[in-house]
């Protein structure tokens, strides 16, 4: 009897104390930016401002040769050149929002993971971080709350960048999934989402939301270590959520934009377009909701809003 109540205790104190080390972790609300490695700019800012005329409302224009007004301030994707052999990841950091970005460093100090300093930038604090694979992130914490632009929180509804557009998720390979899980789960509290593949008895794709909102990670596993760019491009990927994936169609093709693929219901239900930046970057339309059944396992978690 006196053993029972003392593994009682033990437990209940054991919940206690992880109920308590959950609540210090301050929110990640959802994906802000997605730096992008190029190698050409002009080409990558054409191809760019090509998208950014088909999403911005017709009430907003971009002027050519704008040279005060980067493509980046209406298209929230930023990018460096490389010269040479391109990395094998074009993802150069996925940038999330937090609504304590020094809380958060000291988080990850507390569970060993390297970070960079933190960096106070006119109203913004931000800093570095990588996961086990060496995917870089970033972390930015706008200085008050209207300022938040490109947060994505659950209990304050989604919102974007200047533009309009909605990154609802990132992609990228990964090799070691259960020290991935582990970290973006077990440490930073990213909730699964779906997962599935080309076959539905395989698991090639494991989907993660953020802890405090609806965009997610998604997890490319099983990919042959020599992967040519092109399947690397494909595989390492960003998304954007679209009301209406034919009307994004419509107006891509209005603007100029070239493409190569028609839209099509993906294995997770959802209506899908898929492009290809000048560097074989694959950017993936994709509808908020799907439209039918997904395959291989139900979603766990609520659906990213317009």
């Amino acid at each position: 009897m006196k053993r029972s109540a003392l593994l009682l205790t033990v437990l209940l104190c054991c919940a206690a104390a992880s109920s308590s080390d959950t609540a210090k972790r301050p929110r990640i609300t959802g994906i802000g930016v997605v730096m992008l490695g190029t190698q050409d700019q002009q080409k990558s800012e054409a191809f760019y401002r090509n998208l950014a005329r088909a999403l911005l409302p017709q009430s907003m224009e971009i002027c050519d040769g704008c040279k005060s007004l980067p493509v980046e301030t209406f298209f929230p994707i930023g990018g460096r050149q490389f010269n040479g052999e391109p990395p094998r990841n074009l993802l150069e950091r996925v940038v999330f929002m937090t609504d304590d970005a020094k809380g958060l460093r000291e988080w990850l100090r507390k569970h060993d993971c390297k970070v960079s300093e933190l960096q106070h930038v006119l109203k913004f604090f931000s800093f570095t971080a990588s996961d086990p694979e060496g995917h870089e992130l970033g972390f930015t914490q706008s200085g008050n709350k209207r300022d938040r632009t490109k947060a994505t929180a659950m209990d304050d509804g989604p919102s974007s960048g200047p533009s309009g557009v909605r990154i609802v998720h990132a992609g990228f390979i990964v090799r070691d999934r259960a020290a991935t899980e582990h970290f973006y789960k077990d440490i930073l509290g990213f909730r699964p989402y779906w997962h599935g593949g080309m076959k539905d008895d395989q698991t090639d794709w494991v989907s993660m939301q953020v802890p405090d909102g609806t965009d997610w990670l998604e997890f490319m596993v099983n990919v042959e270590p020599n992967a040519d760019q092109r399947l690397r491009g494909i595989m390492n990927h960003i998304a954007i959520g679209v009301p209406d994936i034919h009307a994004a169609q419509k107006k891509l093709q209005e603007n100029g934009v070239k493409l190569t693929e028609e839209p099509k219901i993906g294995r997770d239900g959802k209506w899908q377009l898929n492009l290809y930046d000048p560097d074989q970057t694959r950017i993936e339309f994709m509808e908020f909701t799907p439209v039918q059944k997904p395959c291989c396992s139900d979603f766990t978690g609520q659906h990213p809003k317009p």
